[in-house]
Formats: structure tokens, sequence, C-alpha cells
């Protein structure tokens, strides 16, 4: 019996990086699984079949997180072949990933990354939330970054962007109380491919963070497993509106 046995679990962003890991790793602790895509087709595919592969159900859902009705409709689908969601991990967010300085200011870039980071997830949130809210409740994982700690001369938006996510854990967490939990994982730097191929990365950025990190290692995305489990599951369950630091040290706050 696995800790989530027979659990629903959605993760969003999950057909490839960070949301393909974590939505194995929840199959493994006896979830089923919903894996959520926007683009990555293939890659959702082979996460649903790693899924099956370890005997659990799964459903594959394409939306846009930024559009309210591509929202509805996955949560719909999701509802109807499940009957409940009991755990969604909002995985998907826009790092501006091609911007190297502050100073290359795109207003197409900053629209995109607020709309996925801030709108996406609300939307995830209070489609979901509200329908969890309706049944047996459940537990909602953000994944968030230390960046709001930190802050980002490379893209600001982002920084922004994930502050509004913890504006937003704080205000759900309370509206969907006390049968849904709202948090947020305070993500490290993580080496996904995405970050591997950021240019910055490849030339000096990851030996820099490397100094400043007292544990001496870069976060593999598997690093980042327990602590989003730990947050959707019943250990956490006196855990609301929290946002929870797993950065190897990199940044640290007091109470």
């Amino acid at each position: 019996m696995g800790k989530f046995q027979d659990k629903i679990v959605m993760v969003t962003g999950s057909g490839r990086g960070f949301g393909a890991v974590l939505a194995t790793a929840f199959a493994k602790e006896g979830a089923h699984v919903i894996v959520h895509y926007n683009s990555s087709s293939k890659g959702a595919e082979e996460t649903a079949a790693a899924v099956r592969a370890l005997g659990r159900r799964t459903l594959l859902v394409q939306a846009d997180i930024a559009k309210l009705d591509d929202v509805r409709r996955s949560a719909e689908k999701s509802f109807a072949e499940f009957g409940r969601i009991d755990v969604l991990v909002n995985n998907v967010g826009d790092m501006a990933l091609d911007q190297k300085s502050w100073r290359e200011l795109d207003e197409k870039v900053v629209d995109h990354t607020l709309a996925v980071d801030i709108k996406g997830t609300m939307f995830m949130i209070h489609e979901v939330g509200s329908r969890m809210m309706d049944l047996a409740g459940g537990s909602i994982v953000n994944i968030g970054s230390q960046v709001v700690i930190a802050g980002s001369p490379r893209a600001p938006q982002y920084a922004a962007a994930k502050y509004g996510v913890i504006g937003l854990t704080k205000s759900y967490a309370r509206a969907l109380a006390p049968k849904v939990r709202v948090n947020t994982l305070g993500a490290a730097f993580m080496e996904t491919e995405a970050l591997m191929n950021r240019d910055d990365w490849k030339h000096g950025r990851r030996e820099e963070i490397l100094r400043q990190t007292p544990l001496g290692r870069i976060a593999q995305p598997e690093d980042m497993v327990g602590p989003v489990l730990f947050l959707a599951g019943e250990e956490s369950r006196h855990m609301t509106g929290q946002f929870l630091l797993c950065n190897g040290g990199l940044a640290m706050v007091g109470a």
C-alpha cells in the first residue's frame, strides 16, 4: 500500500521535466494519475505509459491553462472520468527561459509569463479546488520558487509571477478551507532539460549557484519529489497557506 493508494492525482505539465517525474512518483505510491499537457503530447503519452506500467489508471488531458475554457473542459473531463480529484499539483510555470537580462523588456514575454504563472495557476486552483470542496476535499500543491526571496535580475516578471502564486495560495487556502488545503513549494534551481539548456546556465551561472549553496549541489528533479508528496499527503494535514522552501540552503528565511 502506497501513501497515495487509489487516490486520484492531477499533475499539470506532466508531459516532460519535473511534471513527468512527479506523475510517476505518485503512481509508485499507488495513485491513479491525470496527465495534463499543453503541447507535449508525445511526452504525455510516455508519462501515461509509465503510469500504466505501474498498474495504475491514467487519463490524458490537453489544456492551455491560461485559458479558462480549456481549464474548465479539462476539469470536467477529469471529474467525469474519476468522480473526484484528491490531489492537484500545479507544476506548469513559464520562466522566460530565452531572456538573458532584465534589459530585454518584451511585453509579449511579460504577458505570457504572468498569464501562465498567475492566471493559469488561479484557474486551475479555482476550477479543481471548488469541485474538490463540493466533494470529499483534497490537497493542492503549487510549484513555486525561491526567486520570491532572491529576486531575478534576469527576468523580473518571473519573480513577480511566483510572488503572485503565494498570494493565490494564501487566498484559496482560506476560501477552500477546511476541506481543501493549498500550499506552495519554494523550489530551488532544478536541473531539468529546460534549465540545462539555458544560456546563462551553460556559461557560469551553474558554478555561481554551486558556490552559494551550503549543501554544495544542484537539485535534481527527484530531490523535489519528497517535499511535494509531503505537502500533498496526510503528513502535512495541519498545514495550509504555507510556503515550504527547499533549496539546499541557497536562501534562508527567518520565522
